[in-house]
């Protein structure tokens, strides 16, 4: 049996560099280049898809995302794989909503159901609600109170979890309205405030697909597989694993479906690529980035210690995984980074880079606090780096 390609850690971080538009010389004109080349941004926190796409840019800054995601709608925010909200191109929702999203909303339409009728709300009730949140946006963009105001029902209160210890009370709207936006019937548009806020107008979408056969399921996942592996390829099972959310079958069909080729990682780990992309890409040039936290570079996979030296991990990663803004210098996380109140940006490198890795960091950083210009970034998911040069 013929040995397997190999590829070390350094031709990874080589095509993350040019793939990922990480490299000066990759960097791209336009939001949606990088959004398709990153395949999705996370989006629970608002600031990550507009810093993720400005380390990237070739003249950074916010408005070109805002662009893409307000004016021309080229780009969407769509729930999606480990039921996280993320940015997607627009071509991809429906890949996203067929592989993923739908059976999400299945299960969660099932749930909810289930909830709002042990409250004796049944699903003429509920139906009923929905018909009235897509009549209150027939008109205009609304935020989630502007509906509560014109859909009261949305204001009453539903219990959930009754004798557990997770027992609460929810709104009926924070519940409803999340299913609309995961379904696709309601779209988050421009939001309140600047674009860190989280509190996002709604608009009318199209009415919900009818739920994929599992022969259309198993044929978007084979090509979500596809573009993941075309920009983070060599990649381990495990890691698709975690960034699908998929089952281990589901992923070895996909793999198998797009005809992904086993190859060698360091240390001996089954990594794969897709047929055709086994030559080695050429090394970039010195690189540094400052990338937000939850970026899709730092997020991409289970098995980050290709890039993540372990010992980095308490400070940059919180206890469920997420981890906060870092500091790059050719394909390696170094260090940390914060926006303190005053809006200075200020990073710590948790080991020695060398000089030129240093004042490569300062310019990026001196870059990011004109990107961010009045704007003040608080991540959402908090790590102990953050915080101390922070406090």
């Amino acid at each position: 049996m013929p040995a397997r390609p190999q590829f070390d850690d350094d031709q990874r971080r080589a095509r993350l560099a040019r793939r990922h538009h990480l490299a000066p010389d990759a960097r791209a004109d336009r939001a949606e280049q990088v959004v398709d080349d990153l395949v999705a941004v996370h989006a629970t926190d608002p600031a990550t898809v507009f810093l993720a796409v400005a380390a990237r840019l070739a003249t950074p800054g916010i408005s070109d995302t805002e662009r893409a995601l307000y004016r021309d709608g080229t780009v969407l925010r769509q729930h999606g794989m480990r039921s996280t909200l993320f940015a997607i191109p627009a071509a991809l929702a429906p890949t996203v909503y067929t592989s993923t999203t739908a059976k999400l909303v299945a299960r969660e339409r099932a749930r909810l159901l289930k909830d709002f009728a042990a409250s004796g709300r049944d699903a003429d009730w509920t139906a009923g609600v929905e018909s009235a949140v897509q009549d209150a946006l027939a008109d205009s963009e609304l935020t989630g109170s502007q509906i509560g105001e014109l859909v009261p029902q949305l204001r009453e209160k539903i219990e959930y979890g009754a004798g557990t210890s997770y027992h609460a009370e929810q709104s009926v709207g924070m519940r409803l309205l999340r299913l609309l936006g995961m379904e696709g019937s309601m779209v988050r548009r421009r939001p309140v405030g600047s674009w860190t806020s989280s509190q996002h107008r709604w608009a009318p979408g199209p009415p919900a697909p009818a739920a994929p056969s599992a022969a259309e399921r198993a044929e978007a996942q084979r090509e979500l597989a596809r573009r993941w592996l075309d920009r983070y390829g060599p990649a381990t099972e495990d890691d698709l694993v975690w960034w699908t959310g998929w089952g281990v079958r589901e992923v070895r069909a996909a793999l198998a479906g797009c005809a992904a080729v086993e190859v060698e990682l360091a240390g001996g780990a089954t990594g794969f690529v897709l047929p055709g992309d086994l030559d080695p890409v050429a090394e970039p040039g010195p690189w540094a980035a400052l990338l937000p936290a939850l970026d899709p570079t730092a997020m991409n996979g289970k098995h980050r210690d290709w890039y993540l030296l372990s010992g980095h991990r308490p400070q940059l990663v919180d206890r469920s995984g997420n981890i906060g803004p870092t500091v790059w210098w050719n394909g390696r996380v170094v260090g940390g980074w914060a926006q303190r109140p005053d809006g200075e940006v200020v990073f710590e490198l948790l080991e020695d880079a060398g000089r030129e890795a240093d004042a490569a960091i300062a310019a990026r950083a001196t870059e990011l606090r004109a990107v961010l210009g009045d704007a003040r970034v608080t991540p959402r998911f908090r790590t102990p780096l953050e915080r101390r040069l922070t406090s």
